[in-house]
């Protein structure tokens, strides 16, 4: 229900509140002029009674106005005073925040948690390189529009409220978890300490908790000052170790020692994930002997190189799966033809079977040679035991070799074996899947596949383009 209030100027039609912080209230309305949908920030009422807080709001709001129009930065559009209280019209995203999706679903997909930080580290940076720290990085401020894209909110408010350190009570004490072990006595933010804060957003978003995560915020505050960085792995049972060397340096105590850049930071998250679960590589596609669609240039790539095993846990187990799918075509037959007993048989030999057949076209009769092979068959054989991992790095090996008849057996059940397993598993295998089916022309099978990829790993350029193509084929 819209709210009669005379809070807005006059241009700012309709407005109906969405949100409401110690910072103050933020309105949806209506550019009358512009005709479009918009948010209107309004300082809260108990800083807009202090000049010097609000000259400050206003001049930083001025300050981050510099940003509008960088990538996965809200844009503002005005910034005024009205009624005695400063306020700041940005474009309105109708796709909520992170902190909204944290608390719907808890720890994200590591694709889609990886995809988002990409853009807040890009957003960061951006702000960075033009002399503009945001001093209050958290869920809350990062927003997503409707294609759940993320952009960043709110540079530099917290600052112009005098809400930077620890030393003022209530709102402040609501974003202690993010906020630097140099914030918390009071000292000066810098973009380190934006980085760190979007460390702390990174560590929550793949496992659903913040590092030092304590029901008083006082003692999470603490924390962050003296308390060593837990382990990511420790926390989500589904999360490698790999991870924790990253966040160690993302989150410490000393701002000298972090990452240069946001994207520094996230980059090398997304290097820890790939090495836990092997890297994965391209090759160039053989021609398959079956009708292909037009000409692409999509390869798969989620094919892993083999992980050094590790002592302890769930991926200890995974680095062995993948070391298994790696050695030569004798091991993958024993791994994929083991029927359970411990007993290993070699894989059989393809059969080749030749047939003569008579054709007559206009007349003249020709005798036709056709060479069948089995080999089709004993992958079909092969695809109801093995690994998930296995059964994909088998039909990989097929894909490679241009025989995508024969990896479609192999890759459908290694994705039926592998399903929610999520990423980065479950996305190599449906890609492989979608790309495969993608290949011998059967195009409308391809699509889910290929779509679930890019739902797993939606920063992969691959997944789209080939799903473009099999829709359009």
């Amino acid at each position: 229900m819209a709210i009669e209030t005379d809070l807005l100027p006059a241009r700012y039609r309709s407005p109906k509140r969405i949100a409401t912080g110690g910072m103050g209230e933020v309105y949806r309305a209506t550019d009358s002029t512009l005709g479009r949908a918009v948010a209107v920030k309004l300082l809260a009422e108990r800083y807009s009674r202090d000049d010097a807080v609000r000259q400050r709001f206003t001049r930083e709001a001025l300050a981050a106005a510099r940003l509008s129009g960088e990538p996965h930065i809200v844009t503002i559009f005005d910034v005024g005073e009205h009624a005695e209280r400063p306020f700041i019209v940005m474009e309105y995203l109708s796709g909520g925040s992170l902190d909204q999706q944290i608390r719907k679903g808890g720890a994200q997909e590591p694709g889609q948690a990886l995809e988002w930080l990409e853009q807040a580290a890009q957003a960061l940076d951006s702000a960075h390189r033009h002399g503009v720290v945001h001093r209050d990085v958290k869920p809350a401020n990062l927003l997503l529009d409707r294609n759940e894209a993320v952009h960043v909110a709110d540079f530099g408010i917290a600052s112009a409220a005098g809400m930077d350190s620890l030393t003022m009570t209530g709102t402040v004490l609501g974003t202690a978890g993010y906020l630097s072990p140099e914030q918390a006595p009071g000292d000066r933010a810098t973009p380190a300490s934006d980085r760190y804060a979007l460390a702390v957003v990174a560590f929550e978003l793949l496992s659903g908790r913040r590092p030092f995560e304590n029901e008083s915020m006082t003692a999470e505050a603490a924390a962050h000052v003296n308390a060593p960085v837990p382990s990511i792995a420790d926390i989500c049972d589904g999360l490698p170790g790999e991870l924790d060397s990253v966040f160690r340096r993302a989150l410490a105590k000393d701002p000298s020692a972090r990452f240069d850049t946001a994207a520094e930071f996230v980059a090398s998250l997304r290097a820890a994930l790939d090495e836990a679960a092997g890297t994965t590589r391209s090759f160039k596609p053989v021609a398959a002997a079956a009708p292909t669609p037009p000409a692409d240039r999509a390869r798969p790539r989620y094919r892993r190189r083999p992980a050094e095993p590790r002592p302890f846990g769930r991926w200890a187990l995974l680095a062995a799966l993948l070391a298994l799918g790696a050695v030569g075509g004798a091991v993958a037959a024993i791994v994929l033809t083991d029927n359970g007993s411990g007993k290993s048989s070699a894989a059989p030999k393809p059969r080749t079977v030749v047939s003569v057949r008579t054709v007559t076209s206009q007349g003249s009769t020709v005798r036709q040679t056709v060479t069948t092979s089995t080999s089709t068959a004993t992958a079909s054989t092969a695809s109801s035991s093995g690994s998930g991992s296995a059964l994909n790095d088998a039909g990989y090996r097929k894909m490679q070799a241009g025989d995508y008849q024969g990896a479609l057996p192999l890759l459908q059940s290694a994705v039926q074996k592998l399903s929610g397993a999520g990423y980065p598993l479950e996305a190599y295998a449906n890609y492989n899947l979608g790309y495969t089916l993608y290949k011998l022309g059967r195009c409308s099978e391809a699509v889910q596949y290929l779509k679930r990829a890019k739902k797993l790993e939606p920063s992969r350029p691959e997944p789209k383009q080939v799903l473009k193509q099999a829709k359009a084929c």
